[in-house]
């Protein structure tokens, strides 16, 4: 890396603001021409070559004329805010504010450009100008802040002696007049974290100078100041009228005695002498007899350039002059508008006559300057300095004089120690670098034992020079280094060095700021663009470390090169050797040698051949000067790039294959019977059918292609064994098929492949990792080539004779850990197909192993015996049958899961359709001892399906297909509870089903699954209580249990009765508790708004919940009833999953639950269903907790395990009166809803109330009225006559017998058809109605006449259905009835109506 001039920023429209500040460059002035080619060029030179002589001087210009509208920024003064959010251009009166702003240009990439903010002018007095300019950033004081200040001052100094101090806006906050002399520069100091603990802490500061005195205003009380200037800026603005008197500044002003001229300073800050330097200046300052203070005093330093001397040194005791306080003139008058009225007023020119005399004002007090004598200087009678700039460290200096030297000062000593020549009217700053220490290494040359490579970070200071009449900018390495870089920028430049950050910070607020300031910058008017220097840290490196410094720029040019897309490779080697033998370094070389190994476009030959010459030159070296490590690491990489030339060599060659194995052949390789061996084909073509259906594998057609590079990324090379870096499973698997996977395909060498591997440095233990992850990662592949079986077993076979693959000390009542790693990545796999082959393989190859080492073993025992027919036992075998049998199971189970209804039409959810994670033994084992029957759980409420199919299954495998009742066809006909008409591939998912419950007998007893799948639903619903279908199904699987005992014996109430309790706890009671509550507040069925917002869903799914509540309990109270009868069952595990872990299953749970409280749920049930019936049947006007009392509230929602005290006896009158409403409330609108017409809805009634089929509210009302001490004959009567009066007599007569106090129904079915007759008579039914009323007995006609017909709902009755309710009552009332005689009046008056 080299040194850098980097664009940052570029001006919007540089010409407006050149207008505006000289407007006398505006016309009549060509545009500049380019510039000449006389600049000094500096890239031909070598390094080291540049040498300190005096350098030509370049011709007088051109005339000024040609080229002055270029030279109008040297006219300016200028200031740029260090964290380039403000720039200031001023010329005379009138000043320029810039801001910036990201916009697009003119290719179309976003960068930041600088706009006109503010203009105008900024003289108050008369004849005053511009003279110094300073940009100041505040910092923020909020703790939220991100590092960039609050806002930025404008500090100008004017020839009238006044400092004043803007906003961005230029808005005047305060004036100051300190001296009365012109001010010749503002120049500031903010806080730095000292980098050494000996290093004194320095406090901000404003320094401005004036011919003779020198003023210092304290950071701390400026930023006080300036922040209350600006809210008093803001107020005004608010209410125009308020007036805050500002904080007085706190500053010391200096007399500078014993100098002829002062045109620049610089302000060191606080120093304290070493006792060397006390005694030294006391000596001669007072001489020998000089009085010495105990401890040495901090003093101010001031250094000065003008004239006699050239440069002088000043030093100011603290505490020798006490700082002064200034009366602040506040610029901001009553009202805001005056004061911007008098700021810009002078060049708007909206002075009036009046205003343009001028008012004698009274100016400031100013106080006298302390005198300071300077201490000592450089005299030098004939050069007067320009300029002076301060280094960051504060212990260097620059210095410009008009004989166009520029002088390098150390500060701490007063001594010149360089001076550069031929810099004339030349521009200087300062640029810092600090040392990243992550690039640091540690080199044995310059070794200490007193100091470590990884120590602090080393500063570096560069001298930053810009030569406007050469046009070119230099940069050097202090204090005696080289030129380390150069540019040609123009001869109109402008170098700003501003040497402070942001004003406010102290070691505390510091710590968190990482604010984003620049060093320095060039600004160009021609181009109109903003530049900043990068400089590295290495090129500040001297001597012999300077080599440092070339071998980057060797790596940068070998970057390049590798990075040229057109050239030729041979040419490419060639350079490459010629760069990497060219570097010095050796940490350099290897850097450059790894940018060449892994970089993808470099054939291998070349990285061979690269590789090679390096090494060779290596050797070729002295022993002592030969790095050890960069030699260990080119053999490393050489011998991995001749593997990986072998490995690619052998994949390229083809063999010719084997002819396919038959299945005998594969099932004694396997050492399967022939029965076992069919069974295992079909279950493989089984996964293989439904995991199609399933997954789609991207297959690649390279899969034996690895690149180089990754090849080495991959593989590490140490003390002659090869190493598999950490990576991730994809990269694993790359790696693995570039070695095996032709192999496994047969088409290369098994034998030379392995032995290859062998004798490169692998491991056996690695190679089988490898060979593992690829048969397990290719899966698809696999099952479509039979023969790779044979193929793999071959592969094994020859890595279990490797050395170190099995230990010598094996034997068969031992487990092998080469044998153990198989089975564990066999357990670990999801691949099950693959895995079971593999393990097939594994165990084949462990038992002909263990017959060869028994064959030895007892060869010489038993002699001439037939061995043929005997297998030898041993640990590892027994492992491999237990490991076999689990993966099959898996693979059954794996199986089950990938299968699926191919036709499903109806809307499903969402939570249907997330995937099922496929399953492994591992998964199996850690899972506990439900966790098959969770993971089919899952799988079968992905599915939809109903209860129903477990049964239909499990049936089918216990009874003939010819004794298949009317029962099961109507449950075969019924799987689907969403779906019916998904019938598609059903009988595929039974035979599946059939075959899983034959291999988990116990795991998948028929209720435990329906057990799972209960909660598995139910979890689900509370993911989204929108879907009561969820809920519903969930309370299905548990009635399935019910009925599989009524219908066959066999019922476990138990669990049951333990899963609905868990239920109940964990989803249901707390949901419940807050709609009952809601429902009590309202009184009546709540609206969608408050259910959403109180129970967590719309009020459509309250509703199926309420009802799906009363189902629950329910079934709570039927398995507490059976559970009297049955004991515990026993939870049994298949053998190979004997040793599982994991959680307890649901099952467990269930057993483990407490008996209920029948009267307790049975009171809880009262009230859901009461809940349920006024969402339902839309009730209003009923309070539901009213229906009970004090006892039997504070009962509801308590554990249904636990007694409780509840209402006995008689009941208050006033609640039964209620309790009495509200049945025959709900009777009422049950008849309503029975003969309302149903309203079309978005979706049908069906799919939240299954349940409903068959329910009879007036039905389910009578047998409320029971437990809410009701009369049942009362609810009877009641829901008889709202039939008739709905004028569905059908129903009510078949309603009527079951009545049991008919005389009173009669009485009341007497009255109804009374008020049937009188609508027919006195409503114009009937033709000639009053007519016929006239003829009727006056008893019956004045009856009639006071009937309300409105009081019925249907009075659109034929006369005949009327007459034989007429005959119907007469029929129950006894004669001596008190309306008897009237009922027969009525019968006559009927018949006499024409039909």
């Amino acid at each position: 890396m080299s040194c850098a001039l980097v664009p940052f920023a570029h001006f919007q429209d540089l010409e407006l603001a050149r207008d505006f500040l000289s407007p006398h460059r505006r016309q009549g002035i060509a545009a500049a021409g380019k510039e000449s080619g006389k600049s000094t060029s500096w890239e031909d030179g070598g390094w080291g070559a540049w040498d300190e002589a005096e350098l030509q001087e370049p011709e007088e210009e051109e005339s000024t004329s040609k080229n002055q509208r270029n030279y109008w920024l040297q006219d300016c003064v200028l200031s740029l805010s260090p964290t380039n959010d403000l720039m200031v251009i001023a010329n005379e009166q009138k000043a320029v504010f810039l801001v910036p702003k990201w916009k697009h240009s003119d290719k179309g990439k976003e960068e930041m450009q600088y706009a006109v903010g503010w203009s105008g002018s900024l003289n108050v007095e008369e004849g005053e100008c511009v003279s110094s300019v300073l940009c100041i950033p505040l910092a923020s004081q909020k703790r939220s802040s991100t590092g960039r200040p609050d806002w930025t001052c404008i500090v100008v100094g004017f020839t009238s002696g006044y400092v004043r101090f803007y906003t961005e806006s230029g808005v005047l906050l305060l004036a100051q007049l300190l001296n009365e002399d012109p001010v010749l520069q503002l120049k500031c100091r903010t806080y730095e974290i000292p980098r050494h603990p000996g290093v004194t802490e320095q406090n901000e500061e404003l320094s401005i100078l004036y011919p003779a005195a020198i003023v210092t205003i304290d950071g701390f009380s400026l930023f006080q100041s300036l922040r209350a200037c600006r809210n008093q800026v803001a107020r005004a603005a608010a209410s125009g009228n308020e007036n805050v008197q500002p904080p007085p500044l706190a500053y010391k002003k200096w007399g500078l005695q014993d100098v002829d001229t002062i045109v620049d300073h610089a302000s060191i800050g606080i120093m304290t002498l070493c006792p060397f330097d006390q005694m030294k200046t006391a000596s001669n300052i007072g001489g020998y007899n000089a009085a010495i203070k105990s401890s040495p005093p901090a003093m101010s330093q001031y250094v000065t350039v003008g004239a006699n001397p050239f440069t002088a040194f000043f030093f100011a005791l603290e505490g020798s002059s006490q700082p002064l306080l200034s009366h602040v003139a506040l610029a901001v008058a009553s009202k805001l508008t005056s004061a911007l009225f008098n700021a810009a007023s002078g060049w708007l020119g909206w002075k009036s006559k009046h205003e343009e005399e001028p008012v004698q004002k009274q100016k400031p007090k100013v106080e006298p300057a302390t005198p300071l004598a300077v201490r000592f200087g450089l005299p030098d009678s004939r050069r007067h300095g320009e300029k002076i700039c301060l280094s960051p460290c504060n212990t260097l200096a620059a210095v410009t004089d008009e004989f166009g030297r520029v002088i390098l000062l150390d500060v701490t000593r007063g001594l010149a120690v360089r001076m550069w020549k031929g810099y004339r009217d030349a521009e200087i700053g300062w640029i810092q670098t600090v040392e990243d220490l992550q690039e640091r290494e540690t080199e044995k040359m310059d070794s200490s034992p007193f100091g470590n490579a990884q120590g602090p970070s080393r500063v570096a200071q560069f001298l930053v020079i810009y030569a406007p009449r050469r046009g070119i900018l230099e940069v050097w390495s202090t204090q005696q280094g080289p030129r380390v870089g150069a540019f040609n920028v123009g001869k109109y430049c402008r170098l700003l060095y501003p040497g402070y950050k942001i004003m406010g910070l102290n070691n505390v607020t510091s710590q968190g700021w990482q604010p984003q300031t620049y060093q320095i910058c060039l600004v160009d008017p021609v181009s109109g663009s903003v530049k900043t220097v990068h400089v590295p840290f290495h090129l500040s490196l001297s001597d012999k470390k300077s080599e440092r410094a070339k071998d980057m720029h060797l790596v940068k040019k070998l970057n390049a090169l590798l990075k040229d897309k057109t050239s030729d490779p041979d040419l490419f080697e060639a350079e490459a050797k010629e760069l990497i033998l060219d570097i010095k370094y050796p940490a350099t070389k290897k850097q450059a040698l790894e940018s060449i190994l892994t970089n993808e476009r470099v054939p291998l030959s070349s990285l061979t051949n690269i590789t090679q010459t390096l090494m060779d030159n290596l050797k070729k070296q002295e022993l002592e000067c030969v790095d050890e490590g960069l030699l260990q690491f080119c053999a490393n990489k050489l011998k991995l790039l001749h593997l990986y030339e072998l490995v690619s060599k052998l994949n390229s060659q083809s063999i010719q294959k084997e002819t396919s194995p038959s299945d005998n052949d594969l099932a004694k390789l396997l050492r399967l019977e022939e029965k076992y061996f069919h069974r295992l084909e079909t279950l493989l073509e089984n996964y293989k059918k439904e995991n199609a259906q399933t997954t789609t594998q991207l297959t690649d057609e390279k899969d034996d292609i690895l690149s180089v590079k990754i090849f080495l990324e991959y593989l590490e090379y140490e003390k002659d064994v090869i190493t598999v870096k950490n990576m991730e499973d994809g990269e694993y698997v790359a790696l693995g098929s570039f070695f095996f996977w032709k192999c496994l395909c047969g088409e290369s060498s098994t034998e030379e492949m392995c032995h290859a591997l062998e004798s490169a440095g692998f491991s056996p233990q690695t190679l089988l990792s490898l060979l593992l992850s690829l048969w397990l990662s290719k899966e698809k592949d696999i099952l479509d080539k039979p023969d790779s079986v044979s193929c793999l077993y071959t592969m094994l076979s020859l890595l279990s004779k490797m050395k170190v693959a099995i230990d010598e000390s094996w034997d068969t009542q031992s487990v092998s850990p080469w044998w153990q790693q198989m089975r564990t990545a066999c357990v670990q796999s999801e691949s099950s197909a693959a895995a079971l082959l593999s393990a097939l393989v594994g165990h084949s190859v462990t038992a002909e192993i263990i017959d060869s080492v028994t064959e030895k073993k007892f060869s010489q025992i038993i002699v001439g015996s037939d061995t043929e027919s005997w297998e030898a036992l041993s640990l590892d075998t027994e492992y491999w049958k237990l490991l076999l049998k689990q993966l099959e199971d898996c693979l059954i189970l794996q199986t089950l899961l990938h299968s699926k209804v191919t036709k499903r039409k109806k809307r499903v959810s969402s939570l249907q359709t997330e995937p099922l994670g496929r399953l492994s033994v591992k998964k199996l084992l850690e899972a506990g001892k439900g966790g098959i029957a969770d993971t089919v759980a899952k799988w079968v409420f992905r599915q939809g399906f109903s209860p129903i199919i477990l049964n239909v299954a499990q049936y089918k495998n216990t009874t003939d297909t010819e004794d298949s009742t009317e029962e099961s066809v109507e449950m075969h006909n019924n799987l689907f509870l969403e779906e019916p008409e998904a019938a598609t591939g059903l009988e595929r998912i039974l035979e599946l089903l059939q075959v899983a419950y034959q291999q988990f007998p116990c795991s998948l007893e028929v209720d435990v699954l329906h057990a799972h799948c209960s909660w598995e639903c139910i979890v689900q619903w509370n993911k989204d209580p929108e879907e009561a279908c969820f809920l519903n199904r969930s309370i299905d699987h548990l009635r399935c249990i019910i009925n599989a005992h009524i219908q066959h014996g066999v019922y476990k109430s138990v669990i049951v009765l333990g899963i609905a309790l868990m239920m109940w706890n964990t989803f249901i009671v707390k949901r419940l508790s807050s709609a009952t509550y809601l429902m009590d507040k309202v009184g009546k069925a709540p609206k969608d708004r408050l259910c959403r917002r109180d129970v967590g869903m719309s009020d459509t799914a309250m509703t199926a919940f309420l009802g799906c509540c009363s189902e629950l309990l329910q079934t709570l109270l039927e398995a507490d009833v059976s559970s009297d009868e049955m004991q515990a069952p026993v939870l049994d595990t298949e053998d190979a999953w004997v040793s599982v872990e994991g959680p307890v299953s649901i099952v467990e749970l269930a057993l483990e639950q407490k008996r209920i409280h029948y009267p307790l749920v049975e009171h809880q049930f009262v009230l859901c269903t009461v809940l349920y019936a006024i969402m339902r049947l839309s009730l209003k006007g009923v309070k539901p907790l009213s229906l009970f009392d004090s006892k039997g509230k504070n009962a509801f929602f308590k554990d249904p395990t636990s007694i409780q005290l509840l209402p006995s006896g008689d009941m208050d009158p006033n609640v039964l009166s209620i309790r009495q409403q509200f049945l025959l409330k709900v009777v009422t609108a049950a008849v309503q809803t029975l003969c309302s017409s149903q309203t079309d809805r978005e979706v049908s009634e069906e799919d939240y109330f299954p349940f409903e089929k068959g329910k009879n509210w007036p039905t389910l009302a009578a047998d409320l009225a029971q437990y809410l001490q009701i009369s049942e004959d009362l609810v009877r009567r009641h829901y008889v006559c709202e039939l008739y009066s709905y004028g569905m007599d059908h129903l009510g007569e078949e309603a009527f017998l079951q009545v049991v106090d008919k005389e009173v129904l009669a009485s009341q079915l007497l009255m109804l058809a009374g008020q049937r007759l009188a609508f027919a008579l006195l409503h114009g039914q009937i033709k000639d109605g009053m007519e016929l009323l006239s003829r009727l007995p006056p008893t019956l006609s004045t009856w009639l006449k006071a009937m309300d017909p409105q009081e019925i709902q249907n009075v659109e009755v034929p006369i005949a259905t009327t007459a034989r309710l007429v005959s119907k009552v007469i029929e129950h009332l006894p004669e001596n009835h008190g309306q008897y005689s009237l009922a027969l009046n009525l019968i006559e008056a009927v018949e006499a109506i024409p039909a």
